[in-house]
């Protein structure tokens, strides 16, 4: 039998089917937004991350006397020799390193279970109190982290500092182990970040129909196993997303660190990094972050084994949903108990603390009538108590007016071009697991988060301190949109997640179901993912609106006067003789946001609900 033979394809016949291949992928919408996030992800995190990297190899200008015979821009290994293998290398990187995977591991292993257990609390039983508790339970987190810190220095501040603190003041002893290091950290970290957990937590359980739950009890199943092999399985996306998220935080937290471990020379990575960018040599402190980030993809990549691209965790589907409580006896009185006693440490000592001392003549004083004035918020240079006061009241100052308009302005254009995107992208990385693209978005949008602040922003500093690729890249010093920008990237992780998580809660099987229907690919976007997915989107605009409007260490190296926020002005204060001043603009900045917190409430937003 004769062999057929293939007719030969023409040249023309083989660019045709290239180009109708092209077509098809070009014409089909999902790739195009693929394709752009990712290029967009590319120039926004990873050449700032490969410019971060190439300064860690190049000879910068201050360096010059340490290298009499280098020049400008000549690779070296200076920084990584100084880093790994100088006599300084116990001192300035085992030792901060170490400090901070110990709190990172404490504040992670203690805060994740709590916010998730509150939560299980809040959505899933008859624990009284319930819509007061979940408010309250949400306002530790909007009290900005460093306020915490002066609050905790308030209390157990002692002489090792100078001043004193409220227990020493009443003469109560207190261990410097008590009142900085380690310990410290750990407890006002752990009160900031359980929320994390919790919110996400709280707004996957609401998803989860409690049928699944009471067929297991009709098997027998008791509360526990209920909670093992139903609730938890469902609800474990969130809490692996809580995990990551919180001990990449506090890994790259600067301002609580800075406040409660400096005073004992107690170093984390994070102080240690900041006090090289801020002075020299610079390359060390990027080369910090690039072991930063290397230690923090294993999370990631942990992330990725534990959930698995095979299981799926869809709460919501076509079949309607409906949730019941369970029923927890007497016990639910005890956890009350222990709600109010953590809220009260969290949130009534902090705030109450902050709002005397904005009242207070000479801090430290005590509380008496004495000792009480309102000229950090209404007084006058002309009536000021005390000679050493060097600013009017917050009322009163100008200053403070121009912050307050900065930080509503950066807030909200922030947080809303931070939110849209993180909804795109969770949608990418949840429809494409298992696939590279997938993959590519998950780590890429994550990086970040993984990057401190101070670090971060000297990266786009460097940047945008002059016009490049002869003016394809402008200048950007000292204006807003540079600050607009490192704060949009800064946060993309915070609307990512909120996205991943609220994406993985909707069924593949509604968007096959109207593509078979002949729906476009924006059809589907717009008739079934958006209003499914309306109320993660508007609570991962206000976790992004909450953390931009209380921003320290993010912007303080971008600054000019011109742009200052209340942050950064409460910032400056406290390093004067007024931190009356500063305590009153934190307050400020936390009536600002449980004011828009209860604005997105009336319209129908609940971070405490949605955000999975």
């Amino acid at each position: 039998m004769s062999k057929r033979i293939r007719p030969p394809v023409r040249k023309s016949q083989r660019w045709k089917r290239l180009k109708n291949q092209f077509l098809n992928v070009v014409g089909n919408p999902f790739n195009m937004v693929v394709f752009f996030s990712l290029l967009i992800l590319f120039c926004l995190i990873i050449i700032p991350l490969l410019t971060m990297l190439t300064n860690t190899f190049t000879v910068a200008k201050a360096e010059l006397r340490n290298l009499p015979d280098a020049q400008i821009g000549d690779f070296t290994l200076f920084y990584w020799k100084y880093l790994l293998a100088s006599p300084l290398t116990e001192t300035i990187l085992w030792e901060p390193l170490l400090n901070s995977l110990l709190i990172g591991f404490f504040v992670t292993v203690i805060s994740v279970p709590l916010g998730a257990v509150m939560a299980w609390l809040m959505v899933r039983t008859d624990i009284p109190g319930k819509k007061l508790l979940g408010m309250l339970i949400i306002v530790p987190y909007m009290i900005p982290s460093w306020c915490k810190a002066l609050s905790w220095l308030s209390v157990f501040r002692n002489s090792t500092s100078g001043s004193l603190g409220l227990l020493t003041g009443m003469g109560i002893a207190v261990p410097d182990w008590l009142a900085y290091g380690p310990f410290a950290i750990i407890c006002v970290m752990t009160m900031h970040y359980y929320a994390f957990s919790y919110i996400m937590v709280s707004g996957s359980l609401r998803s989860v129909n409690s049928e699944l739950e009471e067929m297991g009890e009709i098997q027998g199943a008791n509360k526990v196993q209920i909670l093992k092999s139903i609730t938890l399985p469902l609800v474990l996306p969130s809490i692996l997303s809580a995990a990551i998220m919180t001990i990449s935080k506090s890994l790259g937290s600067y301002g609580v660190a800075a406040n409660l471990g400096n005073r004992i020379s107690y170093y984390v990575l994070a102080t240690r990094m900041e006090s090289f960018i801020s002075d020299s040599p610079k390359g060390v402190g990027f080369a910090m972050s690039i072991i930063m980030i290397l230690l923090a993809s294993g999370t990631i990549f942990a992330n990725q084994r534990m959930i698995g691209v095979r299981k799926s965790y869809a709460t919501i589907g076509g079949k309607g949903t409906r949730s019941n409580l369970m029923h927890i006896g007497k016990v639910k009185y005890a956890l009350l108990i222990f709600l109010a006693v953590f809220l009260f440490v969290s949130m009534v000592m902090p705030t109450f603390v902050l709002v005397m001392e904005s009242f207070q003549i000479r801090t430290g004083a005590g509380y008496g009538l004495d000792n009480l004035t309102l000229y950090a918020w209404i007084g006058t240079l002309e009536n000021a108590p005390l000679e050493s006061y060097p600013y009017d009241g917050i009322f009163r100052n100008p200053e403070f007016l121009r912050a307050l308009g900065n930080t509503v302005k950066l807030s909200i254009i922030a947080s809303i071009l931070t939110a849209v995107c993180g909804q795109f992208l969770g949608y990418i990385s949840t429809r494409g697991r298992g696939k590279w693209y997938g993959r590519a978005t998950e780590q890429m949008v994550f990086i970040p988060y993984l990057m401190p602040g101070v670090a971060f922003s000297a990266i786009y500093f460097a940047m945008f301190s002059q016009p490049r690729l002869g003016g394809l890249i402008p200048s950007l010093y000292g204006t807003f949109t540079l600050i607009l920008l490192v704060s949009v990237v800064k946060h993309f992780p915070f609307a990512s997640r909120s996205g991943s998580a609220n994406m993985m809660q909707i069924s593949v099987e509604l968007e096959e179901a109207a593509d078979i229907a002949g729906a476009s690919f924006w059809r589907r976007i717009g008739s079934i993912i958006i209003p499914l997915a309306k109320n993660g989107f508007i609570s991962g605009f206000m976790l992004v609106f909450i953390s931009i409007a209380k921003e320290l260490d993010l912007i303080a190296i971008l600054m000019t006067p011109a742009n200052y926020t209340l942050s950064y002005l409460s910032f400056e204060y406290s390093k004067s003789l007024m931190p009356q001043c500063a305590d009153a603009i934190a307050i400020c900045i936390l009536l600002f946001i449980l004011i828009c917190y209860r604005i997105a409430n009336h319209f129908g937003a609940d971070i405490g609900k949605s955000w999975g």
